[in-house]
């Protein structure tokens, strides 16, 4: 151990059939402590980096390397009993890179920056220290005997969608089963009413999105006054969504004391800008580098001419036999349009997107996820509540217009050191977008041309408008989450142009936006010209005789504006796996 470093236990890393050399780098990220560290394990594809300031007044950095060491059972971790039993349950046996990294961070009670993408069990890296921070502080103030009186909210966290809410919360409850801490999820879409008796009967751990939790804390339904710990999971979506304003309004009604955890597949200047309002000194951890696709995915690009993107699509179905693949399109009316046309073609295809009912959208990831349903066509926002196990599949019908998207995209497959491909099928119009993610993921992606599918160089590439909303402190916020209530999740992902090509012209986006509630209000006053705008009767489809709001007021209607579908009581995701080391002396 270095000079200087604290007397404490590395976290060893646990692999499995770990590859030669005999030393690897790994930290443990304290003031004062070795900070600099990076260690690669190409047997479970895993790549991760912990790095935080040596002495935050000098900003130094140090490495320090460390003997490989004997992996820990379960039952070795600085978690509780009942804890350890319910993971046992649950039959994970070992941890994840992440949940090894990040658990004893956690329990020392600071801060956390956290880079992982989704299947490397992130979820139970922050789940089972949080359970065991909550229980050990119940337990001291109650002495182990039953509480009396409503309790409080003492644990927040956000997420972007509805769909990864309800698998946090799910996972709180499966893995804390035999602790006595109340947990609830509230999201838009559904009725709020069944979530304010929820609250007053008195809940500990609350997993919302923003837009709701913001409703509730308009309402004074909630208390956020004795929040101990704040968790952000995929801060990044949340910030492409707009909520950037939802979260600064939200902190400011929370205490200032409170261990804060930002959770992030990618990092952008804006995911950083927010990490240094929000955590004080953090222990920071990398699984994968920064912004890169996992090791065990293979990717490539077929490149086609838009019109016969979807010929080449069932060509390459057909041809591999594929079973339960993933595919992603731009737009919702373009998913519809594909779902159909696939159908058509005699292949079994659905399309989730966020003006699809819950039961609609419930029926279609039941029967992928039984592997009745060959195709499931999503937008990127949709399928961030796609949980599957060794999906084999993902196919970028269209391309992204943020490279980011790519990462969360193919993020589907190769979980957890599983192999996976990710095909993405290219038109003219798309090698700019092509070009941003290669120069994203640092990698230059294997181009195969299929015989009989050859390019046209006759066709002239049309404009794509990325349309990308501004992030950080160019966010809209409330806004523009609110301007879709029928959005995928809470809140509205970054508006894109219709775009023609791939057959008919795409009419779905803008026309059928402008048609919904105070969303099409919004974007139809926009487009009008300035003496245009008064108060006659709209055609959006909003109650002419309705009140409007001041302009400073955004409406939170929409939040509800759906019926309230049945919950959905799903298993715990796999890919929510557990891990980490002894507990650190608090």
């Amino acid at each position: 151990m270095c000079a200087g470093a604290h007397p404490r236990r590395i976290v060893p890393v646990r692999v499995q059939n770990p590859p030669a050399p005999d030393w690897y780098t790994s930290a443990l990220s304290f003031a004062g402590g070795p900070v600099a560290c990076q260690a690669g394990f190409p047997a479970c594809a895993f790549r991760f980096r912990s790095i935080t300031r040596s002495h935050p007044a000098s900003g130094a950095l140090r490495a320090q390397r460390w003997p490989k060491q004997q992996f820990m059972s379960f039952s070795e971790l600085g978690l509780s009993e009942k804890i350890v039993r319910a993971v046992a349950e649950q039959g994970y046996t070992t941890p994840t890179p992440i949940q090894a990294q990040a658990i004893p961070a956690i329990l020392k009670g600071g801060d956390l920056l956290a880079g992982a993408q989704t299947g490397t069990g992130k979820t139970a890296g922050f789940t089972l220290p949080l359970l065991q921070l909550l229980s050990e502080t119940a337990a001291r103030q109650t002495g182990g005997a039953q509480r009396s009186g409503r309790v409080a909210v003492r644990a927040l966290v956000l997420t972007p969608t509805r769909e990864l809410a309800a698998q946090v919360e799910e996972s709180v409850r499966n893995y804390g089963k035999y602790l006595r801490l109340r947990s609830m999820v509230m999201f838009g879409g559904v009725g709020i009413n069944p979530q304010i008796e929820q609250l007053k009967r008195g809940v500990e751990i609350v997993v919302a999105t923003p837009g709701r939790l913001l409703d509730h804390v308009s309402q004074r339904t909630i208390d956020l006054s004795q929040v101990e710990l704040l968790v952000l999971d995929e801060a990044d979506r949340m910030l492409d969504m707009g909520f950037i304003h939802d979260i600064r309004k939200i902190l400011n009604v929370l205490p200032a004391k409170r261990q804060n955890l930002l959770f992030s597949a990618t990092f952008s200047d804006d995911i950083r800008a927010l990490a240094d309002r929000l955590l004080n000194n953090p222990a920071s951890i990398e699984v994968a580098r920064r912004n890169t696709t996992a090791e065990t995915v293979d990717q490539r690009v077929y490149p086609v001419d838009r019109e016969r993107k979807r010929e080449l699509l069932a060509h390459l179905v057909r041809q591999h036999d594929w079973h339960q693949v993933l595919v992603f399109t731009r737009t919702k009316h373009g998913a519809n349009r594909l779902a159909e046309q696939l159908t058509k073609d005699g292949l079994s295809a659905l399309a989730i997107h966020g003006n699809k009912s819950q039961s609609a959208r419930t029926r279609a990831l039941s029967e992928f996820k039984a592997g009745t349903l060959r195709l499931l066509v999503a937008t990127d926002i949709a399928a961030r509540g796609i949980d599957i196990d060794q999906l084999p599949h993902v196919v970028n019908f269209d391309l992204p217009n943020v490279p980011e998207d790519y990462v969360h995209r193919i993020g589907r497959t190769g979980r957890a050191g599983a192999e996976g491909e990710a095909i993405s099928l290219v038109c003219v119009d798309e090698l700019g977008l092509l070009r941003d993610i290669e120069r994203l993921i640092k990698r230059k992606l294997e181009q195969t041309v299929l015989p009989g599918f050859e390019v046209d160089p006759s066709i002239a590439p049309e404009p794509i408008q990325k349309g990308r909303q501004q992030r950080g402190g160019g966010g809209q916020g409330r806004g523009r989450a609110e301007a879709r209530p029928g959005g995928d999740g809470e809140g509205a992902p970054r508006q894109r142009p219709a775009r023609q090509g791939q057959g008919a012209p795409r009419q779905g986006q803008g026309q059928s936006q402008g048609q919904r509630g105070n969303g099409g209000a919004n974007g139809n006053r926009a487009a009008q010209p300035a003496g245009a705008r008064n108060p006659a009767p709209r055609r959006d489809g909003q109650d002419p005789a309705r009140p409007q709001r001041a302009a400073a007021q955004p409406a939170r209607q929409p939040h509800d504006a759906e019926p309230a579908p049945a919950r959905n009581r799903r298993a715990a995701p796999q890919a929510a796996l557990l891990g980490g080391s002894r507990k650190p002396a608090r």
